[in-house]
């Protein structure tokens, strides 16, 4: 395994094939960082954390499920040890050596696992940062600091996972990511690890997309620690209610077009009873809708609102992945929008706008 010396150099691997071997903690921000330079990346574990397998179901990279050997190595630009393993990436490194392969080491060495010591020191706090729609450029500067200072990181898959490169050596990530439709971490046990990391003298981060404030769950974070004695410091984020569409050329306002803009949740469709919202009088309001959480719901939730007395003719937009290299917009009107997402394959996370600023044209 080579030395820690070398030269510094930025490498031009936008369309070219990247090898991270590993899918643990140690993998998550540096893959994240590779897709964000748009390398074509494949990775090489029996398993992985579910943020990285979220990824590889979209199809944003190839993930082969198995250990690795040196013949994966041929035909790679670059390599990545990041199995979280110091005796697994120096077998890593030793093999690029031998095949004249470059070979990174992942972001980290941690193991996102609980404390088992039994030591509980005071001075533990969580910090509940906002990482903004996607895109690590988005992050705030307080959010930055916050991750560069973090013991744990707690983070799901809407965060900037490119961001995580900044974690200092040793930082702990947990992933808790919540998959559409696949694996699932309670917010319950979110909670829990907030507290019990926090109350064995750590500095937590909870980090997640957008703001924490809007649909976020931060406030139910923030309870859980006050009650636990926990204290809480509060990083806003960006929006991705905002964020999103301004990214596609939509703004949520616009003189002549707008006097506002409602934000609702449509993770449940009109007519169940969990639903509180009132499509109707959502439908009179005169401000422009942006929906969150609404791709399954959406053909159900148009049809409410033309049902309300809202013009089918109606300008709407649907905005995928906004901030992200991935990122995909879809328009039509509120008669049609439903069905064009649905057609376009469109997956969580997404944000609909309707209203006259989804027609939007600076040129006009």
């Amino acid at each position: 395994m080579s030395g820690t010396s070398g030269y510094q150099a930025t490498l031009p691997i936008s369309g070219r094939p990247v090898l991270v071997i590993g899918a643990s903690a140690a993998a998550l921000g540096r893959i994240a960082a590779l897709r964000g330079a748009r390398a074509e990346v494949t990775v090489i574990a029996p398993e992985a954390l579910p943020a990285i397998a979220d990824m590889a179901e979209r199809g944003l990279l190839t993930w082969h499920r198995r250990g690795w050997t040196d013949a994966d190595l041929a035909g790679y630009w670059l390599v990545f040890a990041a199995n979280g393993d110091a005796d697994l990436d120096g077998a890593v490194f030793d093999a690029c050596e031998r095949q004249r392969i470059f070979a990174l080491p992942g972001d980290s060495t941690a193991v996102a696992v609980e404390p088992t010591d039994g030591r509980h020191r005071l001075g533990g706090k969580v910090v509940l940062v906002g990482g903004g729609p996607g895109d690590p450029g988005l992050l705030t500067v307080n959010g930055l600091l916050a991750l560069r200072e973090a013991d744990v990181i707690v983070s799901d898959r809407l965060a900037p996972l490119a961001a995580l490169v900044e974690a200092k050596k040793g930082a702990q990530l947990i992933d808790v990511s919540k998959i559409p439709r696949g694996q699932f971490t309670a917010q319950e046990e979110i909670n829990r690890l907030l507290v019990t990391h926090a109350k064995a003298g750590k500095t937590v981060v909870r980090f997640k997309g957008g703001d924490n404030f809007v649909f976020g769950r931060g406030g139910e974070e923030w309870q859980a620690c006050a009650a636990a004695g926990v204290p809480v410091e509060l990083i806003p984020g960006v929006t991705s209610a905002i964020a999103a569409p301004a990214l596609a050329g939509i703004p949520v306002t616009h003189r002549g077009l707008n006097q506002g803009f409602t934000v609702i949740s449509g993770h449940v469709p009109p007519g169940d009873p969990r639903s509180t919202l009132d499509y109707a009088a959502l439908a009179r309001t005169g401000t422009d809708l942006v929906l969150m959480m609404a791709v399954a719901t959406l053909p159900a939730i148009a049809e409410a609102l033309m049902a309300g007395g809202l013009d089918p003719e109606t300008p709407a937009a649907t905005v995928a992945d906004g901030g992200m290299p991935t990122q995909q917009v879809i328009r039509g009107t509120v008669a049609t929008i439903g069905e064009l997402t649905v057609e376009a394959g469109i997956s969580p996370p997404a944000v609909t706008v309707i209203g006259a600023v989804a027609g939007f044209d600076p040129e006009a």
